[in-house]
């Protein structure tokens, strides 16, 4: 990334922990991290280091014990519930392991949620999301419903809510958790051109090499310490 890019994320001694009866178990601890925007960052770690609770904070779904989390110059820990879902929902695109569909509803009506909480109207919001689907290549199983669909075309249904707001920042949870090695090519080979060819900044939470190395960046959490930065090969 150029040296010259704004900072599209800033964490700052950023703690955070979680009770289990009369016991406290931390599970960040001292956090610091910056972002430049356009950067696609992959995070890494054995099960339980915290790499998806960082990345819960970062998107505004946790809040931390102490420190301090700035997005796109919002200061997003001192938010209140309400300003904070607010945000969130003009911020953040969401993709998720498990895709989070809504099995009831259609392509174009699950790729539509996201907008219902803004306030465009019903023609904006038709015409929002016939891009967003064709970005993924969906155009043609708009009207299809999720079990009508693979699991790689359900993973870019879901990318495709996820930018569909045009989001500050896209945080990946394992975005190709459950897909075979073909699928998750391809939803690698979406998201690194959402990455390049649309500018947005990345955040992926991965165990996957693979994964990783479309990144970017590359940094490790372990026992909720965050570790050196290591380059991707591109």
């Amino acid at each position: 990334m150029e040296n010259n890019k704004p900072l599209i994320v800033q964490i700052r001694d950023l703690y955070k922990s979680y009770r289990r009866g009369a016991q406290i178990i931390p599970v960040l601890e001292n956090i610091t991290l910056d972002i430049q925007e356009g950067e696609f960052l992959a995070l890494m770690g054995p099960s339980g280091s915290g790499k998806s609770t960082l990345l819960n904070l970062i998107a505004g779904i946790d809040g931390a014990d102490s420190g301090n989390i700035k997005i796109g110059g919002v200061e997003i820990t001192s938010l209140s519930e309400t300003e904070l879902a607010h945000w969130r929902a003009n911020n953040v695109g969401f993709i998720f392991q498990f895709y989070n569909l809504i099995p009831v509803l259609t392509a174009f009506e699950n790729v539509e949620l996201p907008l219902l909480l803004t306030g465009l109207s019903k023609k904006e919001r038709r015409e929002h999301v016939a891009v967003a689907l064709r970005v993924v290549g969906l155009s043609d199983r708009i009207d299809h419903y999720p079990g009508q669909l693979s699991g790689g075309q359900q993973q870019r249904v879901a990318i495709a809510r996820a930018v569909v707001t045009d989001p500050t920042i896209l945080v990946a949870d394992e975005p190709t958790g459950d897909l075979d090695r073909v699928s998750a090519r391809e939803v690698l080979d979406l998201i690194g051109r959402l990455n390049t060819e649309s500018g947005k900044t990345i955040i992926m939470v991965t165990h996957d090499p693979r994964a990783a190395e479309r990144a970017h960046l590359i940094k490790h959490l372990d026992k909720g310490v965050l570790h050196e930065d290591t380059k991707a090969s591109l």
